[in-house]
């Protein structure tokens, strides 16, 4: 049974530069970086209301081929704007993948492709703030 999400995982060419870019976006550095022969080859940042993980992985490292698009599952974090959230990610350098959408009372969605090509899901999710309010009670 799925009980929760640990851990997202990203890849990047150039982890160092997608550090710096994670780290701008989410306004805080990495709380873990291993080196494998001398180059970072893993970044992991906890972020937000759970403190969920998201990793940045060296793509040498990919389970798979890297694709010429971005493809697969879209995970979508939380935020209070998805709207000045996707046009913030658009000005450090991302691109779009989805415009932001109204999927319902409560529940916008947009994505972007970050400049290392991963698609970074965002949305502003009213059972997200119910369910962290219920748990804050």
């Amino acid at each position: 049974m799925l009980r929760g999400l640990t851990t997202v995982s990203f890849f990047a060419d150039d982890v160092a530069a997608a550090q710096a870019w994670y780290t701008e976006v989410l306004g805080t550095p990495p709380y873990f970086v291993r080196e494998v022969e001398g180059a970072t080859a893993y970044v992991e940042f906890r972020i937000g209301d759970y403190q969920h993980e998201l990793g940045i992985i060296d793509s040498r490292f990919a389970p798979h081929a890297a694709s010429e698009q971005a493809a697969g599952q879209v995970t979508y974090w939380h935020v209070d704007d998805a709207e000045a959230t996707f046009e913030r990610l658009l000005a450090l350098g991302a691109t779009v993948h989805d415009k932001p959408v109204e999927r319902g009372p409560g529940f916008v969605t947009a994505s972007v492709v970050d400049p290392f090509g991963n698609v970074l899901g965002v949305m502003y999710n009213q059972h997200y703030l119910d369910v962290l309010a219920s748990k804050e009670a």
